[in-house]
């Protein structure tokens, strides 16, 4: 009896074992999917929090960028960058396998304007075609890599054209630059009367993995009194908006349109080498919404 007793337990603790090994294997391919759980996750908790979309592109067409939401930027715009935004080149811009695929590329491109351009790329702008006034602007993505890249995606006051910059306020959302490969960063910049020129708040969260390995979702809600900054589910950086004053030149009070670009070096983006490109720079979707009853 006893020679039966201990053959029993040694083959209930197999069995354990057996089942214990076999439930690991589920487990291991959840963890090796927590990163797109939590962009999903942020995007769901938007919805379900108190937001209601008001604006969106999904991708889900095919061709150039949907020119009744979006402006193409065209020539050297800013930054000293070394990149020329063209306009409606699907080279540089398209919307393919549901998504916009912004595109930095070693080129031959010639521009009317310009002549002969060595790397090309896209900036789109909804200048003109909307804007916002506080809620919550969220954009899912997977960025490019390597020193020299600098996606962003960003706002800029409506009245730029009539007060310039940094009068018009500058929210960025999201900015990478390559040389710094686990971070992101979040920035309001302004004019400061009292201090006479641009000032900014900014914030970064660095990520265990690198960002452009996955897709992520790029948040800021804006609120009347507060700007907040998110990377998936993670708030990393607040910005009351007192800030920039409390007079009716606050830009933070006023309409922003979106631009969503891929940059190359520059002042911030740096050196480079030709060897990176292409690179592309992925947007399942942008999203805008409002608080509910406002």
């Amino acid at each position: 009896m006893k020679t039966n007793a201990l053959g029993t337990i040694l083959i209930i603790t197999a069995s354990l074992l057996i089942t214990l090994a076999l439930a690991a294997v589920p487990m291991s391919r959840a963890a090796g999917a927590a990163g797109a759980a939590g962009a999903a996750g942020a995007a769901e908790a938007a919805e379900a929090a108190n937001w209601e979309l008001v604006w969106s592109d999904e991708f889900n067409y095919t061709g150039l960028p949907d020119a009744k939401k979006w402006v193409c930027e065209e020539g050297f715009i800013r930054n000293k960058e070394s990149q020329y935004y063209t306009r409606a080149r699907l080279e540089n811009a398209r919307v393919e396998n549901g998504a916009l695929v912004i595109e930095c590329r070693k080129d031959n491109f010639i521009s009317p304007k310009d002549g002969p351009v060595k790397y090309t790329s896209a900036s789109l702008t909804t200048q003109g075609k909307a804007s916002w006034l506080y809620g919550r602007i969220e954009m899912r993505a997977k960025l490019p890599a390597g020193k020299g890249v600098w996606p962003a995606f960003w706002t800029m006051g409506v009245d730029k054209p009539k007060v310039g910059w940094p009068k018009c306020g500058e929210i960025d959302i999201m900015e990478f630059v390559g040389k710094e490969p686990n971070n992101i960063h979040g920035t309001l910049h302004w004019f400061s009367p009292a201090a006479g020129k641009h000032v900014s708040d900014g914030g970064k969260y660095t990520a265990r993995a690198t960002p452009p390995d996955d897709f992520h979702v790029y948040a800021v809600e804006w609120f009347e009194d507060r700007l907040d900054f998110y990377y998936d589910n993670h708030k990393y950086h607040s910005v009351p908006l007192r800030k920039a004053g409390d007079g009716g030149d606050n830009p933070f009070h006023k309409p922003h349109y979106m631009l969503v670009n891929f940059a190359l070096g520059g002042k911030w983006g740096g050196p480079f080498s030709d060897d990176i490109l292409p690179q592309k720079y992925i947007i399942d979707y942008i999203r805008v919404y409002k608080q509910k009853g406002k």
